[in-house]
């Protein structure tokens, strides 16, 4: 991340491999400018990529969170298991159930 003389992020222009630039170099003979339709088309397609990437990691993160209670929640049920099972302290009060 490059930042400019105020301290402010500065983006960087992307870099393309050879065939990407292949490929925007004969597009841009057929056509000087990327028409209406077609920005539209892309503009709504990154619309949706980023919809449904947002989804997915919404889910692998409740996926992950639930998955950690419930080891979380069985660790303690064995916590719990084991005060139940010790030995009553022959001193107490306490009675065996």
């Amino acid at each position: 991340i490059l930042l400019d003389k105020d301290g402010k992020r500065k983006h960087t222009r992307p870099t393309f491999s050879g065939q990407q630039i292949f490929a925007l170099e004969k597009t841009f003979e057929q056509t000087k400018y990327l028409a209406g339709p077609e920005r539209v088309w892309f503009q709504n397609r990154r619309t949706k990529w980023r919809k449904k990437h947002a989804a997915e990691m919404a889910t692998a993160k409740k996926k992950q969170d639930s998955e950690t209670e419930r080891l979380k929640g069985a660790s303690e049920n064995e916590e719990e298991d084991d005060d139940y099972n010790k030995p009553l302290d022959p001193n107490s009060d306490d009675e065996k159930i």
